[in-house]
């Protein structure tokens, strides 16, 4: 039997807490500060990484248990009985016919040592939430005036999810609640003064993998606020190698992280991080405590970097804020870790609480990422003439007489039959078209785009599918693309994918583009052009899985609403309209703010679920997804996401995605195939044909122009809808979209309804 980490520590060294007779229930743990291990009566609450996977959101705890996990609540000592409290009660779903076992820790008295565990077998779980109630007299033999702890243990399926919410003292004066199916005690003692070896792990603050998690949601890794509120010059995350590079602006420049409320005490004895400084740099660190969970910080105690006994000379080393060092902090109750007075930019390595008195760092674990099959194919040779698109001679057309150039905000350098591409955001494409319509260019099935260049192999190449009236004045256009990923397919000198590698129509073809450029690092073109083969020697990998780029509703006069994540605030607003005005719609979330209780958001997203709207991946912290600079980078947006999801959702699991901000390229498609390879079909990556503006004009004085955009998209003949229900005035515009929409004729569903998806409820 597995026994509690932690607890033999809290239980020995935590005093007790005199109480006055109860009055109703004693909440032990809601799950709102789950994040930093903490529970309702601000003590220690973990599963020592027993679990297979584990999350709290919405106040409830969900997890998939391995066959010797187990999880644990610790509290001071509570001398139950005296103060009226008779029974412990939770809410629980777990497999039909499933079980575990409750084990309650008592000791001889509040003083004592050691503790002795007890054991009761719940049994006939329903697969429905439900409510436990067990009589503290049904532990015979345990001390009901003396309770430490309570662990849950011996889980009866290692494949299903189970959850834990509301977990209470009862009241004898309050009443009870509903019996457990079967139940049944038994007795095993075991005691314990002294915690074993290894049971304490280091507790991860932030360990700076994600940009956006950070500068736009503004979380920490323990999904607390985190954030420079603009005082900085620059937040860099590197997270490649894991590091935080902070530029100050002046004097007054700073950067927190809060941490909830963490009970340290007895537990940790500070935190540790690496850093990397200039020799003379000086800064100070501030922890801050509360005298209470939930209030204001009664304790900001500032440590200067020379009192703490930093020196730095340029080179990365690891140092240490030990709370020995801050008189006057309750590390029972830390609220925050704030960095001030830096006088040079500095980069930090991973920040956690460290075990114990002795420091340690906390290593990320960085994992291999799996690229999917990459094999390479035969090359034969096409039958048809070759065609030379582009050889840059101007900046006006290409070598076909067609119209090429690039999105705002890229740098382009002709000169001397030759194209310098430079661009610092993925967003940003180069365009060389083929055709002022459409250019049937299927007889180049067995042939090659050629691309000579030199320099930076490192955007998607796409081929452009025009709309099937051929007119750029009809809504989408294009109407969608395939991207390859450009390096894959390239030697130092030049880049061959096979025609057919763009699974497009592709006898409407519009033309080539060069776009999701993640990295600064220019590239010089001399050439693109077909061609009926490659050189000897040259390898041709094999087509890579990237799913569906969608901009319109493929089902005949049909009309659909996409809904990005909002302001929890106005989302009964929009579930009411939308239900007055009985319509489904499909709306898009973001995996952390899901598993952020205060944000409300998975109660959200359940209700909007239940309702019969359909819900969407948009990755977990929002970033530019083709901007990440490795698969690993977007491994981790993908997994997480679809993990938040699958926790809050109730194992909820989709094929559909929004990328954020519209950001597509070859990178993002190939691993959310991968990423969803689990699903019945290829992924769905919805953009849009209709744009309500609502990032433009929403918060400016006329935010009525979010009506003329969607009229203006409407009209064009759009019919999928990008918008969020962000702002109060894009809301308050929601129903005379919805009325607009109907005018046309056409039918309002959701998008999986509107692509006639197989898999979509029936209409």
């Amino acid at each position: 039997m597995r026994l509690v980490a932690l607890v033999g520590l809290a239980a020995s060294l935590i005093p007790s807490v005199a109480q006055a007779a109860c009055s109703g229930p004693l909440t032990i743990d809601d799950f709102s500060q789950y994040s930093s291990n903490s529970n309702s009566l601000g003590s220690w609450t973990s599963d020592d990484g027993s679990m297979t996977s584990i999350s709290a959101a919405g106040n409830k705890l969900s997890f998939t248990p391995s066959s010797d996990s187990y999880f644990y609540e610790t509290f001071s000592c509570q001398a139950a009985s005296s103060n009226g409290y008779d029974s412990i009660s939770f809410s629980t779903k777990g497999p039909a016919g499933g079980s575990f076992t409750l084990e309650i820790q008592t000791q001889a008295s509040c003083s004592a040592s050691s503790y002795t565990s007890y054991y009761h077998e719940v049994t006939g779980l329903t697969g429905q939430t439900q409510t436990i109630t067990i009589p503290l007299s049904s532990f015979a033999g345990a001390n009901a005036d003396a309770v430490t702890a309570f662990l849950w243990s011996d889980f009866s399926s290692t494949s299903a999810t189970y959850e834990l919410s509301n977990i209470q003292f009862g009241c004898s004066s309050s009443g009870g609640g509903n019996p457990p199916t079967t139940s049944q005690t038994s007795m095993r003692t075991t005691s314990r003064s002294t915690v074993p070896t290894g049971s304490c792990q280091n507790l991860l603050v932030d360990d700076w993998v994600s940009q956006s998690r950070l500068t736009f949601l503004y979380y920490n890794a323990m999904l607390n606020p985190s954030s420079d509120d603009a005082t900085m010059n620059s937040v860099v995350v590197s997270p490649t190698t894991n590091r935080l590079t902070l530029t100050p602006k002046d004097d007054s420049s700073y950067f927190y992280s809060q941490v909830g409320c963490l009970n340290a005490r007895d537990v940790y004895g500070g935190l540790s991080l690496r850093i990397k400084a200039p020799s003379g740099t000086t800064l100070s660190v501030e922890l801050d405590s509360a005298s209470e969970c939930g209030g204001e910080a009664t304790a900001a105690i500032t440590v200067s970097s020379s009192d703490l006994g930093w020196t730095f000379d340029g080179s990365e080393k690891l140092y240490s804020i030990p709370f020995s060092k801050f008189s006057g902090l309750d590390t029972s109750k830390l609220t925050t870790i704030l960095f001030a007075g830096l006088n040079n930019a500095v980069t930090f390595g991973p920040l956690a609480f460290y075990c114990g008195n002795t420091v340690s760092e906390y290593t990320p674990t960085n994992t291999a990422v799996p690229t999917g099959i990459s094999e390479t194919v035969a090359a034969p040779s096409g039958t048809a003439a070759a065609i030379v698109i582009d050889q840059f001679a101007n900046s006006e057309s290409n070598a076909l007489g067609f119209w090429h150039g690039a999105d705002e905000g890229m740098t382009l350098n002709y000169g001397g039959n030759s194209l310098t591409i430079t661009s610092n955001d993925a967003d940003y494409a180069y365009y060389t078209q083929v055709t002022a319509t459409c250019r049937d260019l299927s007889s180049y099935d067995g042939d090659y785009l050629h691309i000579a260049y030199s320099g930076s192999n490192a955007f998607s190449v796409a081929l452009q599918q025009h709309n099937s009236q051929c007119n750029e004045n009809i809504a989408p256009y294009p109407e969608t693309w395939d991207s390859v990923e450009a390096a894959r397919y390239a030697s130092g000198s030049d880049i061959y994918i096979p025609m057919n590698h763009f699974k497009i129509e592709r006898s409407r073809v519009v033309g080539v583009a060069l776009k999701g450029f993640y990295k600064a690092d220019p590239v010089t073109l001399s050439k693109i052009e077909i061609v009926k083969s490659v050189p000897a020697g040259f390898t041709i990998p094999n087509k890579l899985e990237s799913g569906n780029l969608i901009f319109a509703c493929k089902r005949p006069n049909s009309f659909a609403f996409a809904i990005d994540d909002g302001d929890p605030t106005l989302a009964q607003e929009v579930l009411q309209i939308i239900r007055e005005e009985d319509i489904k719609v499909t709306f898009f979330t973001v995996g952390a703010p899901l598993l952020d209780a205060s944000t409300n958001l998975s109660n959200v997203y359940n209700e909007m679920k239940a309702a019969g709207h359909q819900i969407a991946l948009h990755s977990y912290t929002h970033p530019k997804m083709e901007g990440l600079p490795d698969y690993a980078a977007i491994d981790w947006e993908y997994e997480n996401d679809i993990a938040a999801v699958e926790q809050t959702l109730g194992g909820f699991h989709t094929p559909y995605f929004r990328p954020p901000f519209g950001t597509e390229g070859a990178r993002m498609r190939q691993r959310l195939a991968v990423a969803t390879a689990d699903q019945t079909s290829s992924p769905y990556i919805i953009n849009w044909s209709v744009d309500v503006e609502d990032w433009l004009w929403a918060e400016t004085s006329t935010p009525e122009k979010q009506l003329d955009a969607f009229q203006r998209d409407v009209d064009k003949g759009g019919n999928l809808v990008v918008m969020h229900y962000l702002y109060p005035s894009t809301v308050g515009y929601l129903r005379q979209f919805i009325q607009i929409a109907k005018a046309t004729g056409k039918q309002l569903m959701r998008v999986d309804q509107c692509l006639e998806d197989p898999n979509a409820p029936a209409l």
